[in-house]
């Protein structure tokens, strides 16, 4: 039987991270067409914690917090914190659906001053779903949940540079147990890997203030192709990605710091074709090609670039009012949106929270709106020095 919601469900899940996702109507040269890239398991780049949601979803370079894992692993060896845990609910799709929600639980500490290991695992719901046949009769409810667990670990190589290192298991049960044009369709299932590097130098000023560059590299979601069916010949690419961030924080004065940093992210997947030869790609073939494959030429290889822009103050460790901006071509994916949120700490611990406002034009009714994210983190182990900044 062929279930026309699992059948919806699943090009949601392909474009659920497109502010026009009704739109784009395929995919196509560029020619004011859109060609957005399409993945299997895109919730691995939703950003999963709300100190990075409310700066314009930056955090290749920002200081060091209990997120790292997503961000960038190698940031951990320079985290002020020896060991700290971090949860983050955040509710999706809102103007659409009302269970739809990401749940993010991640961890690291520090095993002395050289090495720190890291945790995570995000759980991803698309909430209830009714299935159906081809002729509209029930065939029950299903919950369809994707998660993906993460272990890594990062090593300080010099006074001011530190690599890392992670592996993921990617589970994706869209619509287990039921049958789409005769073939059973079945969980996905994928292991993928990160490498990431982080420098960071301080500048330390004649009024005893301290200025800090941070610069990272992270490559994210290195791995193997998913399918939903046993007999699938053209898997689905994962969002494998490359992240580079810079981060520039300013010691006002004794209890004021502000930080301003930019991310550039570009996914290491094929572009799309019209004759669909991109699919029969492999998984190395796919990232080495993804730089010169766009059919548009170079000008849609720069229009495959996303950007990040945002800013953080902090007033004594305290108290921190975040803002940024993200953007991304309109023929990519058009996801244009603000975001601003607050963070406190009192103690071990601490709450952020953010808000996202979509920006250009769209659909009347944009997925992305009102997109709220909760963060709450816990400093475990604490060094006797003071926090740098951030949590």
């Amino acid at each position: 039987m062929i279930r026309k919601v699992t059948l919806g469900l699943v090009c949601i899940c392909g474009t659920f991270i497109s502010l026009e996702t009704s739109a784009q109507i395929g995919t196509g040269q560029l020619d004011g067409r859109v060609n957005t890239i399409n993945t299997a398991v895109p919730f691995l780049r939703i950003s999963p914690d709300a100190r990075s949601g409310a700066m314009g979803d930056v955090g290749v370079a920002i200081s060091p917090d209990a997120n790292a894992m997503y961000w960038n692993l190698s940031k951990l060896p320079f985290a002020p914190v020896k060991s700290a845990v971090s949860v983050t609910y955040t509710p999706w799709l809102k103007e659409l659906v009302n269970d739809v929600f990401l749940a993010n639980v991640s961890g690291y500490t520090q095993l002395d001053e050289l090495q720190a290991v890291s945790a995570s695992l995000r759980y991803f719901s698309l909430g209830n779903i009714e299935f159906t046949d081809i002729t509209g009769g029930s065939l029950g409810n299903y919950r369809p949940r994707e998660f993906a667990f993460d272990a890594g670990y990062a090593r300080k190589l010099s006074d001011h540079f530190s690599v890392g290192v992670a592996l993921r298991y990617i589970y994706s049960n869209l619509a287990s147990g039921q049958n789409a044009n005769g073939q059973a369709i079945r969980a996905g299932k994928t292991i993928a890997g990160d490498v990431s590097a982080f420098y960071t130098k301080d500048f330390e000023k004649d009024d005893g203030t301290v200025n800090t560059l941070n610069l990272g590299l992270a490559l994210t979601n290195l791995g193997g192709k998913v399918s939903y069916t046993q007999s699938a010949q053209n898997k689905d690419f994962i969002p494998s990605n490359l992240g580079l961030g810079a981060a520039y924080t300013v010691g006002l004065d004794e209890y004021n710091k502000l930080t301003f940093a930019l991310d550039i992210n570009k996914l290491l997947v094929p572009t799309p074709d019209s004759a669909r030869k991109y699919q029969e790609k492999g998984v190395v073939e796919g990232i080495f090609s993804s730089f010169g494959d766009a059919p548009g030429g170079f000008k849609e290889e720069l229009q495959e670039l996303m950007y990040s822009v945002g800013m953080e103050y902090w007033y004594n460790d305290q108290f921190a009012v975040r803002a940024g901006y993200f953007n991304e071509n309109k023929n990519k994916g058009n996801r244009k949106y603000f975001t601003a949120g607050i963070g406190v700490k009192y103690d071990i611990f601490g709450l952020n929270f953010s808000y996202l406002v979509p920006s250009g034009s769209g659909i009347q009714r944009n997925p992305l709106s009102n997109t709220l994210r909760f963060t709450l983190t816990f400093d475990l182990v604490r060094r006797d020095e003071p926090s740098r900044s951030g949590f």
